[in-house]
């Protein structure tokens, strides 16, 4: 056996009981935890400073998820249009939440979603995310049939994706909002990390996902561990170039030649590429030239609300 340890330290100056004391040290294992594991971290101020509102945010977080399942009115959605990069034609969006809070203001989604995976929050507030989406591309569908077909992308989480009753609440879902063919339409996002937890049980529920109609993307890829021995095992239809290789390729080659690799490899496995992240012309051209499909980024668009989307469909001439 070979053991670590992380280790928190407190300092007895300025505290006034055991009690105290145990809770710093406490307090300071777990930062020497989060910085890697067999550390030692000692206690300071600013320590008890994040977790005191790192608890606000949490509990802040629960009360305005309270209101789950018929309304959430801190939470909104933006859709960031996916394009065919040959074209530029929209043939999609992707739903990003995000949270206003009512003291705080607008609060970055990657302050608060981690938080919400590490709780088990996300859990409803992903259900949440895939009910609006799929409500507002059924929408979509009928305001603009000159612009079909159109396809929404929605993230699942880890939890998400290992909840037993999640083929349950997909079909419910499609049920509820009638989405035109579901064949095309809904795409979901997954990660290499949530599939390999037990990627067995992950393969069959891809599988049952797949035969009701649903697309499926493995979203970040490249950033994992797993991508070349087990991409092949899964029924994926898409490949999604994680951003960091994507705002790389306008000054380095490697970074190039990396998204040369994930796009030959996702096209031997008959999957089409989406690349994330995309900001420049420069990036564009290479991208197209290596043969992906589609694209989303700032160069296209930021994440739009609902009304801007719906100006920016009308004025697509039929």
């Amino acid at each position: 056996m070979f053991t670590a340890a992380s280790i928190g330290i407190s300092l007895r100056d300025g505290v006034s009981s055991p009690e105290e004391l145990l809770r710093n040290a406490d307090t300071a294992m777990y930062q020497a935890k989060a910085r890697g594991r067999d550390r030692h971290a000692v206690f300071d101020q600013a320590m008890r400073d994040r977790v005191v509102a790192l608890l606000q945010l949490e509990t802040d977080l629960r009360r305005a998820l309270s209101r789950a399942p018929i309304q959430l009115p801190e939470f909104q959605l933006r859709y960031q249009p996916i394009v065919a990069l040959e074209t530029r034609r929209i043939i999609g969006f992707e739903a990003l939440v995000r949270w206003q809070h009512p003291d705080r203001g607008w609060i970055d989604p990657a302050e608060f979603i981690p938080l919400a995976e590490d709780t088990g929050l996300i859990v409803p507030l992903g259900q949440w995310i895939l009910q609006e989406a799929c409500e507002q591309l059924r929408s979509w569908q009928a305001q603009f049939s000159h612009c079909l077909p159109l396809s929404m992308s929605v993230n699942l989480s880890t939890k998400q994706f290992t909840q037993t009753n999640l083929m349950e609440q997909v079909h419910q879902i499609l049920q509820q909002t009638q989405i035109r063919g579901l064949t095309i339409d809904l795409k979901l996002e997954i990660t290499e990390s949530a599939i390999m937890e037990n990627p067995d049980k992950a393969r069959a529920l891809l599988q049952q996902l797949k035969e009701l109609g649903v697309k499926l993307l493995i979203d970040d890829f490249g950033t994992g561990y797993s991508s070349l021995s087990y991409l092949h095992r899964f029924p994926f239809d898409m490949v999604k170039i994680d951003q960091s290789f994507v705002s790389g390729m306008d000054s380095r080659n490697d970074q190039s030649e990396i998204v040369r690799a994930i796009v030959s490899l996702a096209h031997t496995l008959d999957m089409k590429v989406i690349a994330e992240g995309v900001e420049t012309v420069a990036q564009l051209t290479q991208l197209q030239a290596l043969g992906a499909e589609y694209g989303q980024g700032y160069l296209f668009a930021q994440p739009l609300s609902a009304e801007a989307v719906e100006a920016m469909l009308g004025s697509i001439a039929p």
